[in-house]
């Protein structure tokens, strides 16, 4: 039997920090779970800015984020959302808004660097969360991450198995590749910038090319996934509540990536135990 495993990456193999900054109130918000704080309103959409911390650290902070934004021509990728929006949609509000600016995702960024600054860290991502309804920046965000112990060895592992491995994650893909370069995860198996939906999709079409796919994940955007996939492992080694509907969608729920073998390996072995 041909099994693939598919990996979500902040908070399955990457133990993740984020923080997030409520514009509104001028607060900032450590160690929050930012897609369980998107999916909170069905108006915010999750997006990741591909530009590099230190750029942004030396721009005046009094700046307009929006502004920021297009003088230095910076995109955007859609990482998570309920609401069903177009990309131009997103992008006529993050480019006109009159509240964010470039100091608060300063402040991120320095806060992830300072709780970070001990750990081998191999991706930080930055981006915002939107309020299509409020038509505003609602949340700058920022997350650093590094590898959970016993993450390589497992992917080790699982190729040694014959089993080949993916990451679908809403993280940018310049970011993730450097994480599967360091996983030894080859980069053609790497889906950056998934929102749940396309994740889903993902898991959907492996299943046209593999026998059994397993989906491993740790958050609400990995539930479409879980759906798809003959076998979903929810990992809780990150630290943080999830929600009740998280847990009935996986078929195992483990505390370290490791755990993920034996359940593979017993697919392997036992090809009847499969959900599908």
């Amino acid at each position: 039997m041909k099994v693939a495993v598919v990996f979500d990456s902040a908070g399955t193999l990457l133990n993740t920090y984020r923080v997030a900054k409520d514009i509104t109130h001028q607060v900032l918000m450590p160690a929050i779970e930012t897609t369980t704080l998107t999916f909170a309103s069905m108006e915010r959409v999750l997006i990741v800015i591909p530009v590099h911390s230190k750029h942004i650290i030396n721009a005046p902070p009094e700046m307009l984020l929006s502004a920021y934004l297009t003088e230095n021509q910076v995109g955007f990728g859609i990482s998570c959302t309920r609401k069903i929006i177009t990309a131009e949609d997103i992008g006529d509000m993050l480019y006109a808004d009159t509240r964010a600016r470039v100091g608060d995702l300063q402040e991120c960024i320095r806060n992830v660097w300072g709780i970070c600054r001990e750990e081998n860290m191999l991706t930080l991502n930055s981006g915002a969360i939107l309020n299509m309804a409020q038509k505003s920046i609602e949340f700058t965000i920022t997350a650093g991450g590094w590898p959970f112990e016993g993450a390589k060895e497992t992917i080790t592992a699982l190729h040694r198995m014959g089993v080949p491995t993916f990451i679908a994650s809403g993280d940018r893909s310049t970011k993730l590749e450097i994480m599967a370069d360091h996983l030894g995860i080859p980069r053609d198996r790497v889906f950056g910038v998934a929102t749940p939906s396309v994740k889903a999709q993902i898991v959907s079409d492996l299943k046209n090319e593999y026998d059994h796919v397993v989906m491993v994940g740790d958050g609400i955007n990995d539930r479409g996934a879980f759906r798809k996939a003959d076998t979903a492992i929810l990992t809780v080694q990150q630290a943080g509540s999830r929600p009740e509907e998280l847990f009935s969608a996986a078929d195992y729920v483990i505390s370290h990536v490791r755990d993920v073998l034996p359940i593979v390996g017993s697919l392997l072995e036992h090809p009847a135990t499969s959900r599908s």
